[in-house]
């Protein structure tokens, strides 16, 4: 049957708008925590890859330095005593290990794990919601 277009629509009642509203915003809320658990979990397993390839490639990465700082000290200990050639480069390892340290604790930042997308869309959300009751 067509509408009769001479006939107002008929506007739902406000208890009617307030229920559905509700529903509405619990269905929205669901959504929103299921986008935020993929996200999180997206990127703890990107960081659980991350983690792991670092993790080899140090240990590999310090056999290769140890072989190389051995060989600093055979050949600082032709110049002076074997003692002071591993004294000096073990200080000098440490000086730059320290150095190292602290730029790495630098790129550590909490953002890094926030769930930006999901963040925005909650703002956006309340922004919408606020419109609609005022």
């Amino acid at each position: 049957m067509s509408e009769d277009p001479r006939q107002p629509a008929i506007e739902p009642s406000l208890l009617g708008l307030l229920r559905q509203l509700t529903r509405e915003v619990q269905t929205l809320f669901t959504k929103e925590l299921a986008l935020a658990k993929v996200e999180l979990n997206a990127s703890l397993q990107a960081t659980k890859t991350g983690i792991a390839a670092v993790a080899g490639g140090a240990i590999v990465l310090l056999c290769g330095v140890l072989m190389l700082l051995l060989s600093a000290v055979y050949g600082l200990s032709t110049v002076v005593a074997p003692w002071l050639a591993a004294l000096i480069v073990g200080v000098v390892v440490i000086v730059i290990g320290l150095i190292m340290l602290k730029i790495g604790q630098q790129k550590f930042t909490p953002s890094q794990l926030t769930p930006e997308r999901t963040l925005d869309s909650l703002q956006k959300d309340k922004e919408a919601v606020q419109r609609q009751m005022s």
